[in-house]
């Protein structure tokens, strides 16, 4: 046990441990936010939009990669897991022929090896896994839909959450401010999303007509 700790930890192979370490705190993260009524992967999937051209090469080059259209948490963790597993492999290939190569070389040919890998892997599970129509939905269409206040109040200050369905029934949290006008809306309050400024929603308090007839989620 102590050896293999050792080999993990070794200079050479440290950054596709870290990468490895990283895959073990972003699916606990999911898991967690999960539990407190939020999603890692959705909070990451609607505030970035990879299906259109954009001005930021980065985003460009995920948008390649992630042609298969998987969840970008998904994608994070394909890209993590095959960045750590191609990296061992090449430094355990290179220990046999000759002795492990210094980090940054080995990282550089397991990023070579990863992209493509990484590109075939999410194509194949974009073709097995559910469809979902929330995937679809960008966050402008969540504008002038009635939500519920979950973590509150909302006021001019730092924003709280509202879970809102989408229009194939899909809930969302979002960040949402209370508009310049409008008084504190308590936790439970049933808000109208009037606008959006990035990830971030201005709310007023909804009319009547305008609220659901099915019990709100804080009952």
């Amino acid at each position: 046990m102590s050896a293999l700790l050792e080999h993990v930890m070794s200079p050479e192979v440290r950054p596709f441990a870290i990468a490895a370490a990283m895959i073990l705190i972003v699916g606990s993260i999911e898991v967690v936010s999960m539990l407190v009524g939020a999603s890692l992967s959705e909070m990451l999937g609607t505030n970035i939009d990879f299906g259109h051209p954009s001005d930021n090469g980065i985003i460009n080059a995920i948008s390649w990669i992630n042609v298969g259209g998987v969840p970008l948490l998904i994608f994070l963790l394909l890209l993590l897991g095959a960045f750590s597993i191609t990296g061992f492999l090449i430094q355990d290939i290179a220990r046999l022929v000759a002795g492990p190569l210094p980090a940054t070389l080995a990282s550089v040919g397991a990023v070579v090896v990863s992209v493509p890998l990484v590109r075939a892997t999410s194509r194949a599970i974009a073709r097995v896994i559910p469809k979902d129509e929330s995937y679809a939905v960008g966050l402008g269409d969540l504008v002038g839909r009635v939500g519920e206040v979950v973590i509150g109040p909302l006021d001019q200050g730092p924003p709280g959450r509202v879970s809102v369905a989408d229009i194939h029934g899909n809930r969302h949290f979002v960040w949402a401010v209370a508009a310049p006008s409008s008084s504190p809306l308590p936790q439970g309050t049933m808000v109208l999303l009037v606008d959006r400024a990035g990830s971030r929603f201005v709310a007023v308090k909804a009319e009547d007509e305008l609220k659901p007839s099915k019990p709100s989620l804080s009952n």
